[in-house]
């Protein structure tokens, strides 16, 4: 499990297709500790949960590899990435650690697709949109994850929905560089789509 609070920006070194684009291995740089990195460890990359298969230190610089199934890259971004690619990149949580997010599962749900970027002072403004699937369970002052960062819901409406980031949140997740037009990962607020269950149930 996740908050949707990074704690690092990684960054694609290399990238291997593994079985004719059904699977990828890719080896992302980033600073945190290798000694506190498990093979098995969970580390959700632009809201991705996945697991650790190997990880090292090569010019002073930490790396731990992952490998994207099809599923992944069929349902989430990471069927774009290449070498360089920047990820938001979170730990998971341990026992005792602060919840300063929301509760997030590192199960992308789908993706989203920016529709107008806004600068402000010192902020942003996206407009997104997504599937009506998806945007039931999304409403206005609710969670929602995107690219793996924690954010509340401005406005809704109909399918799309906009987001206001702070100036702090822009300089230490990738949301700096989202552009109009380009995808991001979208999960739902697990306890959006619990009540939306719920109350099929009892119709």
């Amino acid at each position: 499990m996740f908050t949707g609070i990074v704690t690092d920006i990684g960054e694609i070194v290399s990238f291997n297709p593994v079985a004719q684009g059904q699977l990828h291995r890719l080896r992302i740089a980033c600073s945190y500790d290798q000694t506190t990195i498990a093979d098995g460890a969970s580390i959700a990359c632009n809201g991705v949960c996945l697991t650790v298969v190997a990880s090292g230190v090569a010019d002073g610089k930490t790396w731990f590899e992952v490998d994207t199934a099809a599923e992944t890259l069929a349902l989430t971004t990471a069927r774009h990435w290449k070498l360089g690619t920047r990820l938001n990149l979170e730990r998971a949580l341990k026992i005792g650690d602060e919840l300063g997010g929301h509760i997030v599962a590192g199960h992308a749900d789908g993706i989203a697709t920016i529709i107008s970027r806004e600068d402000l002072p010192d902020m942003a403004r996206f407009k997104l949109s997504t599937t009506r699937e998806l945007a039931r369970f999304i409403a206005t002052k609710g969670s929602i994850t995107l690219d793996g960062v924690s954010l509340t819901i401005n406005t809704v409406d109909d399918v799309s929905f906009s987001v206001l980031i702070i100036p702090h949140t822009l300089g230490v997740t990738t949301i700096g560089g989202w552009k109009a037009g380009a995808e991001v990962n979208i999960e739902v607020d697990l306890m959006a789509r619990y009540a939306a269950r719920l109350t099929e149930m009892t119709e």
